[in-house]
């Protein structure tokens, strides 16, 4: 017989103290709770008898780490009113801080017989259910800290586990797709030769593979789809899935911690793996349906659906906001994360129908010692009535900007009357984030991301090709705002392929010169492509893994080049806002820190601005308007810069500014041509920027910074 102790309700989940295990979990709903331990297969169950504040809790002081386990909570089952206990299905535990094994979409998963969604069933799922593994917390952090990288200095790398490191050639084969992938060495090189100081995990928490995708043997490659909050993905893991899977990701942070590099995870709050009213029955929904999850009012047997997966987590209850701040707080303080990408953050916002960004959750996290002190990235928006959130998150947060994105691509691809706003976007969108006190560097500044095509397939695509999806390419974004360079896909035409090069290489100079963070999509430094496919959730393969036996040799000299030029030169990533842009300088004034000229060195008006057809202008940067002090108080500076951009099909001709900007210019980058150009232009001499190319000129007097 197993001994069982009253333990306490806190802290919830299975915590190994190094004795014995102390087991919680919440249930209001619940009338009669069983844990259930697993021993070679053989299962036993444990009546928890001790309930505090509708936590129930055991301790065990045999139970071991590594040991197995999950629940069953018996009570109402009456969907209609959205009471969904079933004690025939074995439940994960919502605070597993790892699993074993997977589901297998069996019938006796789910509470109802296939075929009639009203009835019950009563069958037992243990067979078919993954479990929680008792973890133990030790690790060897000697000598470990986050580098806590400044936000104006970050430049951040999203990746895939698995598609970054699946075919790399330098890898152990054992350590492809892993955790261990991440942290080898020649990830890590690659990562500092693009002056990465963070990567940001596509999710890592542990997942389930939707049945659907399964059947057409296809699977959940991206991962929003979380079951455990707490748990490391277990198939990322390449050292087993009995707890293992913690021990390699907390060595993974270490090694990158140890190279400069933080952690950033992409987590999927906002709904889970259970689906809308006939998904399985794994965890949330049997313990307490109505507590986690957001139900219809007046219909109580169905979802709210913010996310488009069947269900949204319900912000509004004390315990679904205590799991997500438990997560949150776990993942930084026990696994060292360094921060976190929040998926469809305006369903977090949502309290009621609204998105509220003084909403219970914002709050919590504002307040929380841990968690708001490290780096919190909205993607601001969901698919619910005014999700559309960009620029309206609280100050603390910073967000993908959408609105770069899509001005971006407008205006390399010509479109007309982009030049204002693209010049907004270069400065950090002020017009966004400004009014409510925060910095450029609210500005998550990014061209491609895993949802869309890469960078190569933007500029080689006009139409997606989700054919291999199986769902006659109706998924998938069909407004790109992509050009194709004049031919559709793969070609073997000089003239398309040249312009196809200088469209990559104009992407990734405006994103990493632009005021904010730039994030890079990972292989876009390499030419990745995915043959146009622009919604790759469901293929883990070759067509969304990195190739590295095909890199683009010439593209990631010049990324690698762009990136030196931003990490040494802080005029490129300012703390603050420009105030020049607004205000033309009258003659004799001071240099202001930032002037936007055009062709004929002088300074934009007012109608320029509005001409359709203008797609070119010149961007001149002070280097001693920073207004920002280093860490001992002493004033930064830099060289002055001046950059031209020029989206139409022809050279434009620019004449540079009087001698007072600087009195000779060092060419430092030129699009229309893959390595570093040479020469220099005298102050009041002209330049011709060739058609969609991008000039950076250097001040030929460098001041020390």
């Amino acid at each position: 017989m197993v001994e069982n102790w009253p333990g306490t309700a806190y802290p919830l989940g299975a915590t190994f103290d190094g004795s014995g295990t102390n087991f919680a979990i919440f249930s209001e709903a619940a009338e009669k709770v069983e844990l259930c331990l697993f021993d070679d297969g053989v299962e036993t169950r444990i009546p928890l008898t001790e309930v505090d504040a509708f936590i129930w809790h055991a301790y065990l002081p045999t139970v071991q780490a590594g040991q197995l386990y999950g629940y069953r909570v018996y009570g109402p089952y009456d969907p209609a009113n959205g009471a969904r206990a079933n004690g025939s299905k074995l439940l994960l535990d919502p605070y597993a801080k790892a699993t074993s094994g997977d589901i297998d979409w069996d019938q006796s998963l789910f509470s109802y017989t296939f075929g009639d969604e009203d009835s019950e069933n009563n069958e037992d799922s243990a067979s078919h259910m993954m479990r929680g593994v008792v973890v133990n917390p030790f690790f060897d952090w000697t000598g470990e800290s986050s580098p806590r990288i400044a936000y104006n200095d970050t430049v951040i790398y999203e990746a895939h586990v698995k598609g970054l490191t699946a075919t790399h050639p330098d890898i152990p084969e054992e350590q492809r797709g892993t955790y261990a992938g991440i942290a080898h060495p020649a990830v890590i090189e690659h990562l500092h030769k693009l002056g990465i100081t963070a990567i940001e995990l596509m999710p890592v928490h542990q997942f389930v593979n939707d049945s659907v995708l399964q059947d057409q043997g296809l699977s959940n490659y991206w991962g929003y789809n979380t079951i455990g909050f707490f748990a490391p993905h277990a198939a990322y893991s390449s050292t087993g899935d009995h707890g293992q899977q913690v021990l390699e990701f907390k060595s993974m942070v270490r090694a990158l911690h140890h190279a400069g590099i933080e952690v950033i995870l992409d987590v999927v709050y906002n709904h889970t793996a259970e689906g809308n009213h006939l998904g399985p029955t794994i965890s949330f929904r049997g313990i307490d349906n109505a507590a986690y999850y957001r139900l219809v009012d007046d219909d109580m047997k169905h979802y709210m659906d913010y996310t488009g997966t069947g269900n949204s987590f319900n912000v509004r209850h004390p315990h679904s906001l205590q799991l997500i701040m438990d997560s949150l707080r776990y993942w930084v303080t026990e696994m060292h994360v360094d921060g976190f990408r929040f998926d469809l953050a305006s369903t977090l916002a949502r309290e009621f129908y609204d998105v509220d960004k003084l909403s219970t959750f914002f709050e919590l996290v504002q307040q929380d010692p841990v968690v708001s002190q490290v780096k919190l990235i909205a993607e601001p928006w969901d698919i619910g009535p005014g999700g559309y959130q960009v620029g309206n998150f609280p100050p603390q947060w910073t967000e993908w900007n959408g609105k770069y994105r899509d001005t971006v691509r407008d205006f390399w691809r010509g479109e007309p009357a982009t030049l204002g706003e693209f010049v907004s976007r270069l400065s950090g969108s002020p017009e966004l984030y400004e009014a409510s006190g925060r910095r450029p560097v609210a500005s998550i500044n990014f061209v491609t991301a895993h949802d869309g095509f890469t960078l190569r397939d933007l500029v080689s695509y006009n139409e997606k090709n989700n054919v291999a999806n199986g769902e006659d390419n109706n998924d998938g974004e069909s407004h790109n705002r992509s050009w194709n360079g004049g031919a559709e896909g793969e070609t073997d035409d000089a003239v398309v392929l040249e312009i196809r090069a200088r469209q990559q290489r104009n992407f990734i100079t405006t994103l990493f010169l632009s005021q904010g963070v730039p994030m890079l999509l990972h292989g876009d430094e390499m030419g990745r492509t995915q043959n146009g496919n622009n919604n790759t959730y469901a293929q883990d393969s070759e067509l969304s893994w990195v190739d590295w036996a095909n890199i683009d040799e010439s593209l990631m000299a010049f990324t690698s080049m762009v990136a030196t030029l931003r990490a040494n030169h802080p005029v490129f990533r300012r703390k603050r806002f420009f105030t020049g842009r607004h205000v033309r300088r009258a003659e004799g004034e001071p240099l202001r820190d930032v002037e936007w000229m055009s062709t004929d060195a002088s300074a934009m008006t007012d109608e320029d601005w509005d001409v359709d057809y203008v797609k070119s202008i010149g961007m001149f940067l002070n280097g001693d308007g920073i207004r920002a002090r280093d860490a001992r108080g002493q004033d930064i500076s830099d060289a002055n810069f001046l950059l031209y951009f020029n989206a139409s099909d022809e050279g434009v001709t620019f004449e540079l500014p009087s001698a007072e900007y600087g009195a000779n210019w060092d060419l430092v980058l030129d699009t229309s041509i893959p390595t570093a150009p040479e020469g220099n232009v005298l102050a009041g001499e002209s330049i011709t920027v060739g058609g969609r190319s991008v000039i950076v000129l250097r001040a030929g007097e460098e001041k020390t910074s």
